[in-house]
């Protein structure tokens, strides 16, 4: 069956052919190209040589204009990824910084309901220092210190740790440290800190 043209196609049609006319008009085989050459004075013999260059350099144009997509995509992948790296940690800053300490006390690990106010250095008693922690990141792990400083401020013990993984906004935790019978006597002080900075401090007596 004769395939039908619609009219409205038909100079469509027309203008795509003339146009594919023109081309073929302005393409040149390898016989002319040689009789141009010999008519500049050039070598028609180096035809099929710089036909190989030519195509060398289409095919390097080509690869060129690859690996710079290639490069662009590799560079905003690697802006996204800092990007997103930078949101998660400012905001596990931001989630750090609202942390804060509600209440604390020290107890000895018999009674740790109990407020401990002064100890014997002699009983060589284990010391905790409780905190409970408020709006603390639920699912992620925090990383506290403690530092017990004695009557001249010097930092004679450190606790360093990190907490089991938080499943609630309220947290309660604790260091501790056991006195020697040699330590000073005097007050000292107990402090927990996040990071630099200080959560909770409390003080406690020490005599012999």
């Amino acid at each position: 069956m004769t395939e039908r043209i619609p009219p409205e196609q038909l100079a469509q049609i027309v203008a795509e052919v003339e146009l594919l006319a023109r081309s073929r008009e302005a393409e040149f085989d390898k016989e002319q190209i040689k009789q141009i050459l010999l008519e500049l004075n050039l070598p028609p013999d180096l035809l099929e040589e710089a036909l190989v260059q030519l195509r060398r350099r289409e095919a390097l144009a080509v690869e060129q204009k690859r690996n710079r997509w290639i490069a662009l995509g590799l560079v905003v992948v690697l802006t996204s990824a800092i990007a997103t790296t930078t949101i998660l940690r400012q905001n596990r800053q931001q989630a750090l910084a609202r942390i804060w300490a509600s209440q604390d006390r020290i107890t000895l690990a018999q009674n740790p309901l109990s407020q401990l106010k002064v100890v014997e250095s002699s009983l060589r008693p284990e010391v905790y220092y409780r905190v409970t922690l408020q709006e603390v990141p639920l699912g992620r792990k925090v990383s506290l210190k403690c530092n017990w400083i004695d009557p001249s401020g010097q930092i004679v013990h450190q606790n360093s740790y990190q907490t089991r993984k938080i499943n609630q906004e309220i947290w309660s935790t604790y260091c501790r440290y056991q006195f020697g019978s040699t330590v000073a006597t005097g007050t000292w002080q107990v402090q927990m800190s996040l990071g630099d900075r200080v959560l909770s401090s409390t003080s406690l007596r020490v005599k012999q």
